[in-house]
């Protein structure tokens, strides 16, 4: 299987993870991350397993569920903002439950994505945004081979005052 990792696999959405996506998308601890401002309702969320139908070509966006090799559903990666022309497209990343984070899961499932972005989509680059005190997730991205190309000062705006943002790139 291509989707495959040494710890995880990426499978395309199901109908059957509604409830899950339900949970992550509206778990308010991961909402600074993501950038998500009110909960989803499960019709926004069905019209968004909807869209997955579709090509990455036809949406600019593709989810992936990452399950362990046991068949546990353990997060989801996306790549989005995909620009066919520049062969580049965003990647952001949830491993969802505490329990679940520092296994290997995420790393494997870039490594995976990378490989999918190269190999299959032809892309020449990925690129995320982190947050400049998201620590665990520059220590993730730079480990995958990802570079800081600059820092966005004051860039999120936090209960606290303002952070800057990490922009980081991968050349496949």
């Amino acid at each position: 299987m291509y989707m495959e990792g040494e710890y995880i696999r990426l499978r395309a959405i199901e109908p059957e993870d509604i409830d899950l996506m339900y949970r992550w998308e509206n778990d308010a601890t991961v909402w600074q991350v993501s950038g998500t401002l009110v909960p989803f309702s499960r019709h926004t969320l069905r019209r968004f397993l909807d869209e997955q139908q579709f090509d990455i070509t036809q949406t600019g966006q593709q989810r992936f569920i990452i399950e362990t090799k046991q068949g546990r559903a353990v997060g989801a990666v996306d790549l989005f903002g995909f620009d066919p022309l520049n062969a580049r497209a965003g990647i952001g990343i949830l491993i969802a439950e505490e329990e679940d984070r520092r296994r290997g899961y995420a790393r494997d499932a870039i490594q995976v994505l990378c490989n999918y972005g190269r190999h299959i989509l032809g892309l020449h680059q990925l690129w995320c945004n982190v947050a400049e005190s998201n620590l665990a997730s520059l220590s993730l991205f730079n480990t995958c081979g990802f570079e800081t190309m600059g820092l966005k000062r004051d860039w999120l705006h936090r209960p606290d005052g303002w952070e800057g943002e990490w922009s980081m790139q991968k050349i496949l």
